[in-house]
């Protein structure tokens, strides 16, 4: 691929006489590229699915081709990209029902608002895939012929289903009242007992890794159990049965349901699985009693999760905080906290409730500024991206906390011109501010200059409309591919070099500047 033609073609600035030449020397990746671009006309999209046919499902994905672009025969991906997003008539779901790519007929399984005889088609197809589809999409009336199904991996597919009804879905989570599975995947490929490596070198393997059937079809039924155990539908005093399973996978899915009784959530926190206890405690239904007991869970996962829980209470939430990696997030008890709760964490000693409030851009400007004098340079660096701070309030936290806050201070986008040009000449410890000042909007050709010794402020900067032509020629040719795209689509290319770029390196110019 050129990734220079790559970058033209998402350049903003490409007038339309050369996104037309562009469209004619396009191969999949540069149409890829031009497929996102807004100012398209209908002619371009034409022209550019006749270029590169593979780019139609996508467009039609994106609504830029309809029903009268598309010839279900020449084109049957595309036409099932419109059946998929409920369009195109019923002719080409009979049409495609009988496509010999089974894949195809997967697809259309899962299309919406197929007609009923096409349904009853696909129902009888001879390729289990294919029904296993159906029973993942269809109506309730399907789906309550299919659960009983010889194969398990219709029956894990019914088991995902929605609407499949839920006196069902007990019936399938827990085999009572049902036949037993006669078939799966494993064994309809392998003599059993078999078990499947997860490291199977054999590249037309198709079975899932851990998959295996001694004549009881084990992983399959698991995987029929899992799915109903996710699906809201199955009712909870079904699912609730399976809290002391052997399977920590059923017991991790278990625990992430909202409508456990409580005595089954207790027991899912003190699982010996940590991530059967994380998934409790990010579970928004469990109270905050519960929280409470989790927020000592020697995890730190658990922790983690205790901090995102939107219920936790408050003096909970701090103490984890402070021993718990949370990382510059805007916690969901924060962002709800009354203006009684946020004087609170203001005041707060510790300095880990006054990180966690920091966070929170629609602060009274008092509460905000006494953050942004805060001692602690964790509760500056914390605050210093938001809005309102004035450029002397900039200055002071760089003067203060320096190469510790530096970063998040380009970052502000109050950020004068001036200061960040000043940010660039900090020395070695500012390189991660580099970054942000490379992707400000007021960054100038002075700071972009200096961001260029920086591996990933050089990517972005060569995308800045403020860097010169002059240094933007130059980073065209730069060893590393996402510059050289990030050049080519900046909006400050001068219109002249792009026509030539583009005859330059179309397939027959063989420029060297065309990389792979």
């Amino acid at each position: 691929m050129s990734h220079v033609l790559c970058g033209l073609a998402a350049n903003s600035a490409l007038p339309a006489e050369l996104v037309d030449r562009l469209i004619t020397v396009a191969d999949s990746d540069t149409a890829a590229e031009l497929a996102g671009r807004e100012d398209l006309t209908r002619a371009q999209v034409r022209a550019l699915v006749t270029r590169v046919p593979e780019i139609a499902v996508r467009l039609v994905h994106e609504g830029r081709l309809t029903e009268a672009d598309i010839d279900p025969v020449a084109q049957p991906d595309a036409a099932l990209a419109l059946l998929g997003e409920g369009g195109g008539p019923p002719r080409w779901a009979h049409l495609l029902a009988k496509d010999p790519d089974r894949a195809r007929r997967e697809r259309l399984a899962a299309c919406p608002r197929l007609p009923a005889d096409v349904v009853e088609v696909l129902v009888a197809d001879v390729d289990v895939p294919v029904v296993a589809e159906v029973a993942s999409h269809a109506a309730r009336e399907v789906t309550a012929r299919l659960a009983a199904h010889p194969h398990a991996e219709v029956r894990r597919a019914v088991a995902a289903n929605g609407t499949t009804p839920p006196a069902l879905l007990a019936a399938v989570l827990t085999g009572a009242g049902l036949p037993a599975a006669r078939r799966c995947m494993v064994c309809d490929r392998e003599e059993v007992p078999f078990a499947h490596d997860r490291e199977c070198p054999r590249a037309d393997c198709e079975l899932p890794p851990g998959a295996s059937c001694d004549g009881s079809h084990e992983s399959t039924v698991l995987a029929v159990q899992e799915a109903a155990l996710r699906n809201p539908a199955t009712p909870a005093g079904a699912a609730a049965g399976f809290v002391d399973h052997p399977s920590a996978l059923l017991r991790w899915t278990l625990a992430a349901r909202t409508d456990l009784p409580p005595r089954v959530s207790e027991r899912l926190a003190a699982d010996p699985v940590p991530g059967v206890r994380e998934e409790v405690a990010a579970n928004p239904a469990v109270d905050g009693a519960l929280l409470r007991a989790l927020a000592g869970d020697p995890s730190h996962g658990v922790r983690r999760a205790v901090a995102h829980h939107p219920h936790v209470p408050l003096d909970v939430l701090v103490r984890v905080a402070g021993n718990t990696r949370i990382g510059p997030t805007l916690l969901p008890r924060i962002a709800a906290a009354s203006p009684a709760e946020v004087e609170e964490l203001a005041r707060a000693s510790d300095p880990a409730a006054r990180i966690l409030l920091a966070q929170r851009r629609d602060l009274p400007a008092r509460i905000r500024d006494a953050l942004a004098t805060d001692a602690d340079a964790k509760v500056v660096k914390s605050v210093a991206t938001g809005p309102g701070l004035s450029e002397g309030q900039l200055r002071a936290m760089v003067d203060r906390h320096g190469s510790r806050v530096v970063a998040k201070v380009a970052a502000n986008p109050g950020a004068s011109a001036a200061l960040l040009e000043e940010i660039t000449r900090h020395g070695q410890a500012a390189r991660k501010a580099l970054r942000e000042v490379a992707r400000h909007p007021r960054a100038t050709a002075t700071a972009l200059r200096a961001c260029l010794v920086d591996e990933e402020g050089r990517r972005r900067a060569a995308g800045h409309p403020a860097l010169p032509p002059p240094v933007l020629l130059e980073l065209l040719d730069d060893a590393d591919w996402q510059v050289v795209e990030a050049a080519a689509g900046n909006p400050s290319l001068p219109r002249a070099v792009m026509g030539d770029l583009i005859n330059r390196l179309s397939p027959d110019a063989g420029s060297p500047l065309t990389r792979s």
